[in-house]
């Protein structure tokens, strides 16, 4: 495409997807995301954990690091490579690589080698970046009318993913005393097989590239889909409500420590947390496509804006009601921003890496200013910072 061109509203599709309002093959989709979930949940989770066990304390917080800043580097690069190969090569590449790399973590783990370990544990960031787009997968398959439904849909199959994986504790448990090891160390062998079969399901997933896919127009650069109207403010909404939702929830648990919460108490902070983000897809995806992608951003925004201000309340019971309120606000503003992000299938791996470097920039940062000035300075950040989708919700129409 010339420079200056005139620019389409919309792109076509990734090469191979099933058209629209097929829902051949779905139902792989939507396994493959709840075993990529229940895989994080017995691992990357854990993993500052197996750095304690392993003798090096001081760096607990260095693999969730690397696993955001790997996500971040991949989710351009594999939202090219599906622009171009189309989605069912490039979500099967990226589960097989987290297979891969829970592999090398379970190894590294297993025989003491904190530099495998970490090698393992960025290979599971690099495959996070590319199948977390499995969203945009399963929305391109739908009719636009019916694409809320089907992303809260996805989103309820992550929260029972993550459930299932949890009731399987015990055996996580038994498999680590058969192996010699921790049941930490054990749940990253546990998350490469889900991996592995997320792989092979999603491979197995609709039709291969078809012959007529040369025939299409080549999809714009990115730069060139990003100076479309209303992409920026989508992706500028997409990037805050991952940067506020992972700041207040990682820093949050800190806040409720320091109040005397145990253990317990702070895991059922997280809990209630997943539930708000997930647990609801099935009521806000079809509500957004009744009432419009406005009222998703706008709603989001303003749920955001409640959660960073109850969170400095007195009392811990305000925390568990920050904690939710901040995965449902979460969860409107990612389905309205995935919603319209369809439409872009350039700007989609571009966006989703300005959500990891939001996220990671928001934690490192966040706990400077908590030392500095306190979580309730924190908090008044990123309540300013959640008005942001706003301007999403200004420049969307009803859909």
């Amino acid at each position: 495409m010339k420079p200056g061109a005139a620019l389409p509203a919309s792109v076509p599709a990734p090469a191979g997807r099933v058209p629209a309002g097929t829902a051949s093959g779905l139902a792989a989709l939507y396994v493959s995301q709840a075993l990529a979930t229940g895989a994080t949940t017995v691992s990357t989770i854990l993993a500052s954990i197996i750095m304690g066990g392993l003798g090096q304390g001081q760096l607990s917080g260095l693999p969730s690091t690397l696993i955001s800043l790997s996500a971040a580097l991949s989710a351009g690069a594999f939202g090219a490579y599906m622009l171009r190969r189309g989605r069912r090569l490039g979500l099967g590449l990226a589960f097989a690589l987290g297979a891969l790399g829970a592999g090398l973590g379970f190894l590294g783990a297993r025989l003491g080698l904190v530099p495998l370990f970490l090698l393992g544990a960025a290979m599971m960031g690099g495959a996070q970046g590319g199948y977390q787009q499995a969203r945009y997968a399963v929305a391109e398959n739908v009719p636009p009318a019916r694409r809320g439904r089907a992303l809260g849909l996805l989103m309820l199959m992550s929260v029972a993913g993550s459930f299932v994986m949890t009731g399987f504790a015990r055996p996580v448990e038994a498999l680590g005393t058969a192996l010699g090891t921790s049941p930490e160390v054990a749940g990253w062998l546990v998350g490469g097989a889900l991996l592995g079969i997320a792989a092979l399901l999603v491979l197995g997933w609709g039709p291969r590239v078809p012959a007529t896919a040369a025939a299409r127009p080549p999809a714009p650069h990115w730069r060139l889909t990003f100076a479309q109207p209303g992409v920026r403010s989508t992706a500028l909404a997409l990037a805050t409500a991952q940067g506020v939702m992972v700041t207040l929830m990682s820093l949050t648990p800190l806040r409720a420590h320091h109040m005397g919460m145990d253990h317990a108490g702070v895991a059922a902070l997280i809990s209630g947390h997943i539930l708000g983000m997930f647990g609801f897809g099935w009521f806000t995806g079809p509500l957004l496509d009744r009432l419009g992608l406005r009222f998703g951003y706008a709603a989001g925004a303003g749920l955001l804006v409640a959660a960073a201000l109850s969170a400095t309340l007195s009392g811990t019971a305000w925390l568990g009601v920050s904690m939710f309120v901040l995965g449902l606000g979460w969860n409107l503003v990612n389905l309205s921003g995935s919603k319209a992000m369809t439409r872009f299938p350039a700007a989609q791996g571009a966006t989703d890496g300005l959500g990891y470097v939001a996220a990671g920039l928001g934690t490192f940062l966040g706990g400077l200013v908590i030392a500095r000035a306190g979580f309730g300075t924190l908090a008044g950040v990123c309540g300013a910072l959640s008005l942001l989708p706003l301007l999403a919700a200004w420049r969307a129409g009803q859909r």
